[in-house]
């Protein structure tokens, strides 16, 4: 498995932080191609998007909702205990996915590595323990009840537990509108984003705000907290320059598919993958809200999806120059944060050169003796 993070050093709270957002993003990362196919069927073909049609769109919900959470949750018990843990965490994950109004993402996150470990521990216990010639029974069998058991108790467990969380969110962003702390709703609102609970919250409580102030005043603020593309550009930009060199080939790809397609979903794993990075998100949406309401700028309608363009298009006459300015300082501040907790890129090991590009310092004048040798001897 590839290793999208340094190694880890250490014992304490920041070391036990960094690897569990290294776990996360070894369960996720490895799926970003799906992501992007993902995201450019829905930046195109959805009612709002380039080229709407109505029946490949048909992809879109069972894409994001069954296919991603599966291939996360088979990717994390892969993680955990090969190919038997990668099984049963995708068969656990389905019990998780089924009936689910928002993407298991977190969900599949937890069960498909736990019921990996638990099959881990059940093959360490039978472990030279069975009869020759009944292996492959005992391990098909086992494999299943295990999966299958995790998968009615995600069903009835874990799925709930996503739920509750995701209903929580809604309450503190709705609690923090209701007391005018506008720029202050970023504390919930881009840590409930990375954990894909961004659609929840932009049309389960930022939208039914927002139509009701527009049909008011013409125009909300409440459609821009959630769906701001600043944040996410500043972001992937940060991780261009200054990344993982093993990730920063995806950035552009994925700055296509975010900024200009509007599918925020593409750049919650690189946020996953280092999580003190939350913090940038934090600030860059905080002065993204802020510029918004220093400029009272507002828009007239939920940008779907939340593209650059999509905000240009519900953005009232006149209004372009405060919406605009709170996207640019919304994705400076996030890009100027990324690159400090990124180091600028200077804790990322540089690429080994090999082959024929491989640069070695030559003394200059053991190559003059080599080549007057090389002359006498064809001589």
């Amino acid at each position: 498995m590839t290793s999208y993070t340094p190694e880890v050093t250490g014992s304490g709270l920041r070391a036990s932080v960094q690897r569990v957002g290294g776990y996360l993003a070894s369960m996720v990362m490895p799926n970003i191609g799906a992501f992007i196919a993902w995201g450019l069927i829905t930046a195109l073909f959805i009612p709002t998007g380039w080229l709407p049609n109505a029946h490949i769109a048909e992809l879109v919900g069972p894409m994001i909702k069954i296919l991603l959470p599966l291939l996360i949750g088979y990717t994390g018990g892969r993680l955990v205990h090969g190919q038997r843990g990668a099984v049963v965490g995708a068969v656990a994950t389905m019990g998780i996915v089924i009936g689910a109004d928002v993407p298991m993402f977190l969900g599949a996150m937890l069960i498909g590595p736990l019921t990996a470990y638990l099959l881990k521990l059940w093959d360490g216990r039978i472990e030279n323990r069975v009869r020759p010639g009944f292996e492959m029974l005992v391990d098909n069998f086992s494999a299943g009840i295990i999966g299958g058991a995790m998968a009615v108790g995600g069903l009835y467990g874990i799925g709930p537990v996503v739920q509750w969380l995701t209903r929580q969110a809604g309450h503190g962003v709705d609690w923090l509108v209701g007391h005018d702390a506008l720029p202050l709703t970023s504390l919930v609102v881009e840590p409930a984003k990375v954990l894909f609970l961004n659609n929840a919250i932009n049309h389960g409580v930022l939208g039914p705000l927002g139509v009701a102030e527009a049909a008011e005043k013409g125009k909300s603020v409440l459609f821009m907290i959630e769906s701001n593309p600043g944040p996410g550009l500043g972001l992937l930009l940060a991780f261009f320059l200054f990344g993982p060199r093993s990730l920063r080939p995806s950035a552009p790809a994925a700055i296509i598919v975010q900024f200009l397609g509007g599918i925020h979903e593409i750049y919650f794993p690189y946020v996953l993958m280092k999580p003190k990075l939350i913090l940038a998100m934090i600030c860059g949406g905080a002065a993204g809200v802020g510029t918004f309401m220093i400029t009272g700028a507002g828009l007239v309608a939920t940008p779907s999806p939340g593209s650059i363009f999509a905000y240009m298009a519900v953005t009232p006459k006149g209004g372009h120059f405060g919406v605009l300015l709170g996207i640019v300082i919304a994705a400076a501040v996030t890009f100027a944060v990324a690159s400090v907790l990124l180091g600028f890129g200077r804790g990322e090991p540089a690429e080994e050169a090999t082959g024929p590009d491989e640069e070695t310092i030559v003394n200059p004048d053991e190559t003059h003796d080599a080549a007057v040798k090389l002359s006498r001897q064809e001589a």
